[in-house]
C-alpha cells in the first residue's frame, strides 16, 4: 500500500476512470519509469564541475594539508642519508597512486550505494544481497521497493557459496558487523585527529618566524581555531563548501607552484623518485628505523578514507574530477618540491614545509595554511556526520538529533550533539599531546585499521555484488592487503608513543555502539516472541468488558507483524481501547532511500467492523526525518487510501467469514491510482500478503484472488463512505499515540559483564538518548506512555 495526497472530497467515478484507464496501461512501462526517477541523476557539466569546485572545501582539505607534517613524522630524529629523502618521495609517489588514486578514487568509489560512501554503506549493499542483517525486520515485501536493488545469483556459483558461508551461522553475521563498526569507530577517531594535527601543525608555522615563541601559545591558538571551526558546523555543508572551496584551491596552486619552484630553484634530481628502485634501496639502507618511518610516509594518504565516506555530500563523478585534475598533481608537486629543498637543508626537516616557502609569500601562505588546515579538519567532521547518521538508521547508535542542512543534497547533514563531543575531545587531544609527531602515530593508526575494514568489505563486494570473477578479486586483495598491513605492522611500532589514542576512543564508541545494538536487537527479539496471536484479536468484544471509545489510537511499535505484547498489556490494565486502532511501525531498510509513493504499507488487522489497522513506514538512511513534520497527516492519507482501494476488491466487504491468511499468498496485480493528477503507487499484495493479514474467504460464486473490480456496486460504494466518514469522525474526536516505555534488565543468573552492559551502560544510554515522542513529535497533551519490564 502506498501513501500519496489524497483529497478527502474527491470523485469517486471520476477516481475509477483513472483507475481503468491505468490497468489497460503496460505494467512494465509504469514499472520502468518509476524506477528511472530514483537513479542517480545525470547532471549537467557546468553542474558537474561546480559541485567538484565545492567537494575541495568539503572532502580534500585533509588529504590536502597532509604536506604539513608528513616529512617531519617520516624523519623524527633527522636525516642521515640525502638518499633518504629519495627514498621517501618514492613511497609518498606510490602511496597516493596506489591507495587514493587506484583503490578509492577508480574502483571504492564504485561501490557506493547510490551515491552513499563509507562502511555503512558497504554492509547495507551486502544487506540486500544476503541475510546477514542482525535485526530480521525485513519482510519480502520491502525487496519490491524500486530502490532495493539487488542481483540474484545460482547457489552453486561462487557468489552463491560465499553468500550461503556468510547465512550459515550467527556469529558470522555478527562478526561481519563488529568488522563494520571497528571501521565506523575508527572514521569517529579520524575526525578528533585529524583537526587536532592539522590544525596544530599550521599554527606552529609562527615558531619559524619567531623561534622564541612557547609552544603554550601555539597550542591556545589551535584551540581558538578549533572552537571557531565546530562552532561553524551548524551552517551546513553545502555553505561551509563555498566559504571553503576557494581557500583549498588556492592552495593546491599555491603548493604546487612552490614545489615547482623548489625543484627548479634546489634540486631537480629529485625526480628520480619516480623509480621505485629506490623504495627498494630505502629499506635496505634503513633496515628497521626505514620500516617504521612508513609510519609517517603513511600520513601522506590520510583524508583517502573521508573520502569515500564524505562521498553523500557529492556525486562520485565531480569528486574523481577533483582528484585527478587537481588534488593528485598538486600533491606530487607540493612533496617533490620539499624533497628537493631538504635535499640542500637536511637540518630543517622539523619545519620543511614553512622553510621552504620563499620569504616574499611565507605570511600569505601561513594565513592560507591555517585556513586550509580548518579546511582540512571539516573533511572528517562531515564524513564523522555521515556515518553517524547511517549507523543511527540501522540501528547501531543511540537515538540523536540529525539537522539535514539542504533540502536539495539529503546527504548533507549536521549532528549537534556529536559535534560538541568531537569538539571536547578533538582539543583534549590538542593540549595533552601539544606535539604534532605523537598525534601523528595516533593518526595513522586509525587510518590504516579504517583501510584494511574497507578492503576487506571491499571483497565481500566484489564477489556478491559485482560478481567479479575470482581472480580480479584476488589481485585488488593481494595488492591492497600487501600495502595497508606493511603499514600496519609499522604503525604497531609507535602503539606507545600516541598509537594508543585512536584504539582508546574507538573502544570507546565501539562499545556504545555494540551495548545499543544488542539491547536493540534483544527488545526486538522480546517483541517478535511476546506477540498477541490473531485468535485473541478475533476473541476481543464486549463480552470480555472491553469498551471503544471513540477516537483513534496510534499504538506505536517495532512490530512489522503480529500484534504487540504492549496492546494486549494496555488493554489488561485498562479494558478500554479507541474506536479505530492502528498499529504504527517505524523501521529503517538497508537502502538509500524509501520513495514517498513506497513509503507506507496499510493492511486491516481483523473483521472489518474491529477497525484495526497496521501502518509501516520505511525508510532508508539518508531519507529526511519526514515524521518530524508531516508523518501524522501521511498516515492518514495512506489509511484513506487503503479503504477506498481495498472496497475496489472483491469480497473484501460483503463476507462475514473470516480466517487466516498464510505466508503463501497468491500474487496480486500491482498499479496505479490517479486522484487529481497526482500518481500514487498502489501494490496490492503489500497490502494483503503478510503473516498477520486476514482477509474472507471467498465463496464459490466470487472470481479467482487477485482479481481487481472495475466498477463497485453500490454496496461496495456505501460501505466505502460509511467508512470513510467513521474514520474522519473518529479523528475530529481525538488522535491518541500510544507509546511502550519499554525497560530492558538483565537476569539475575546473567553474567556480570552482561549485568553491566545492560542494567548500567544501555539503561544510561536509553536515558540520554532522544525520545521516541521526541522523535515523532507527539504532542505532550495526547502522548500515552505504557511501561513494560523484560529480561535478557
Amino acid at each position: 500500500m502506498a501513501s500519496g495526497s489524497i483529497d478527502e472530497d474527491t470523485n469517486d467515478k471520476g477516481s475509477m476512470w483513472d483507475l481503468d484507464q491505468k490497468l489497460d496501461q503496460p505494467m512494465d512501462e509504469e514499472a520502468g519509469r518509476i524506477k528511472n526517477m530514483y537513479r542517480e541523476k545525470k547532471f549537467s557539466a557546468v553542474l558537474v564541475l561546480r559541485l567538484a569546485f565545492q567537494s575541495l572545501g568539503v572532502v580534500y582539505g585533509d588529504l590536502g594539508t597532509s604536506p604539513l607534517y608528513v616529512f617531519y613524522n617520516t624523519f623524527p630524529r633527522g636525516i642521515e642519508d640525502p638518499e633518504d629523502i629519495i627514498g621517501a618521495l618514492s613511497l609518498i609517489i606510490y602511496s597516493l597512486t596506489l591507495i587514493p588514486l587506484l583503490k578509492y578514487v577508480f574502483i571504492v568509489l564504485r561501490a557506493n550505494d547510490n551515491g552513499q560512501g563509507g562502511t555503512f554503506a558497504l554492509y547495507s549493499l551486502l544487506c540486500r544481497h544476503a541475510k546477514v542483517k542482525t535485526i530480521p525486520n525485513q519482510h519480502r515485501t520491502d525487496e519490491e521497493l524500486t530502490t532495493y536493488s539487488r542481483h540474484i545469483f545460482p547457489e552453486k556459483s561462487f557468489a552463491g557459496k560465499t553468500k550461503k558461508w556468510l547465512e550459515a551461522h550467527v556469529y558470522r553475521k555478527n562478526a561481519l558487523l563488529i568488522l563494520v563498526l571497528v571501521g565506523t569507530c575508527m572514521v569517529i577517531g579520524d575526525g578528533i585527529l585529524t583537526p587536532a594535527i592539522s590544525v596544530l601543525s599550521a599554527a606552529g608555522g609562527i615558531k619559524v618566524d619567531h623561534p622564541k615563541m612557547s609552544t603554550d601559545v601555539v597550542v591556545i591558538v589551535a584551540a581558538v581555531i578549533l572552537v571557531g571551526l565546530f562552532s561553524m558546523q551548524h551552517y551546513g555543508t553545502d555553505r561551509v563548501g563555498w566559504l571553503f572551496a576557494p581557500i583549498v584551491l588556492l592552495w593546491f596552486l599555491l603548493i604546487g607552484g612552490v614545489g615547482i619552484f623548489n625543484i627548479c630553484k634546489y634540486d631537480s634530481t629529485v625526480l628520480r623518485a619516480f623509480s621505485p628502485v629506490y623504495i627498494y634501496r630505502y629499506f635496505r639502507r634503513g633496515g628497521k628505523d626505514g620500516w617504521t618511518s612508513l609510519g609517517g610516509i603513511m600520513l601522506s594518504i590520510t583524508g583517502t578514507e573521508a573520502l569515500f565516506a564524505d562521498l553523500s555530500h557529492f556525486p562520485v563523478l565531480p569528486v574523481q574530477i577533483a582528484f585527478t585534475i587537481v588534488v593528485f598533481p598538486c600533491l606530487l608537486l607540493a612533496y617533490s618540491g620539499q624533497a628537493s629543498y631538504l635535499m640542500k637543508n637536511q637540518e630543517h626537516v622539523k619545519d620543511a614545509f614553512y622553510r621552504s616557502i620563499p620569504d616574499g609569500i611565507y605570511w600569505p601562505m601561513f594565513i592560507i595554511a591555517t585556513a586550509a588546515a580548518i579546511v582540512a579538519s571539516q573533511a572528517t567532521i562531515s564524513a564523522t556526520f555521515s556515518i553517524i547518521k547511517q549507523a543511527l538508521a540501522l540501528g547501531c547508535f543511540p537515538r540523536v538529533r540529525v539537522v539535514h542542512t539542504s533540502r536539495k543534497f539529503l546527504g548533507q547533514i549536521y549532528i549537534p550533539d556529536i559535534n560538541w563531543i568531537l569538539m571536547i575531545l578533538c582539543i583534549a587531544v590538542t593540549i595533552g599531546f601539544k606535539n604534532q609527531s605523537q598525534i601523528g602515530n595516533a593518526y595513522g593508526t586509525a587510518v590504516v585499521i579504517v583501510m584494511l575494514v574497507t578492503t576487506l568489505l571491499m571483497i565481500l563486494i566484489m564477489l556478491l555484488v559485482w560478481r567479479c570473477h575470482w581472480i580480479l578479486v584476488l589481485i585488488f586483495t593481494v595488492l591492497s592487503l600487501v600495502v595497508e598491513c606493511t603499514y600496519f605492522s609499522a604503525v604497531l611500532f609507535k602503539i606507545d608513543q600516541g598509537g594508543w589514542v585512536p584504539l582508546v576512543i574507538a573502544a570507546a564508541f565501539l562499545l556504545i555502539m555494540y551495548v545499543w545494538h544488542y539491547g536493540t536487537v534483544k527488545r526486538y527479539e522480546f517483541e517478535m516472541h511476546s506477540r498477541v496471536s490473531m485468535a485473541w484479536i478475533l476473541g476481543l468484544g464486549p463480552s470480555l468488558g472491553l469498551v471503544r471509545v471513540p477516537g483513534i489510537g496510534l499504538v506505536y511499535t517495532e512490530l512489522a507483524s503480529g500484534v504487540p505484547h504492549i496492546f494486549s498489556h494496555f488493554i489488561t490494565n485498562l479494558p478500554a481501547i479507541h474506536s479505530v486502532v492502528v498499529f504504527v511501525c517505524v523501521k529503517y531498510l538497508p537502502v538509500y532511500t524509501v520513495p514517498i509513493e513506497e513509503r507506507f504499507l496499510v493492511k486491516r488487522i481483523g473483521p472489518k467492523n474491529f477497525h484495526m489497522f497496521r501502518c509501516v513506514a520505511r525508510y532508508g538512511y539518508k531519507d529526511l526525518h519526514k515524521k518530524d513534520d508531516d508523518f501524522e497527516k501521511m498516515l492518514f492519507d495512506s489509511l484513506f487510501l487503503f479503504v477506498r482501494l481495498e472496497s475496489m476488491m472483491e469480497g473484501c466487504s460483503d463476507s462475514d467469514e473470516y480466517s487466516l491468511y498464510g505466508q503463501q499468498t497468491e500474487r496480486s496485480r500491482d498499479f496505479l491510482l490517479t486522484e487529481n493528477g497526482n500518481t500514487i503507487s498502489s501494490n496490492l499484495e503489500a497490502t494483503m500478503s503478510s503473516v498477520d493479514s486476514i482477509v474472507p474467504i471467498k465463496s464459490p460464486q466470487q472470481t479467482n484472488s487477485g482479481s481487481v473490480v472495475r466498477s463497485s456496486g453500490q454496496t461496495s460504494s456505501q460501505t466505502e463512505v460509511d467508512e470513510l466518514e467513521f474514520l474522519n469522525s473518529c479523528r475530529g474526536a481525538g488522535v491518541v499515540h500510544i507509546l511502550g516505555n519499554t525497560v530492558v534488565r538483565a537476569r539475575r543468573e546473567s553474567k556480570f559483564i552482561k549485568k553491566i552492559a545492560i542494567d548500567y551502560i544501555y539503561a544510561f544510554l536509553r536515558r540520554i538518548c532522544r525520545e521516541n515522542s521526541v522523535i515523532f513529535n507527539i504532542p505532550h497533551e495526547s502522548l500515552l506512555n505504557v511501561g513494560q519490564i523484560f529480561y535478557v
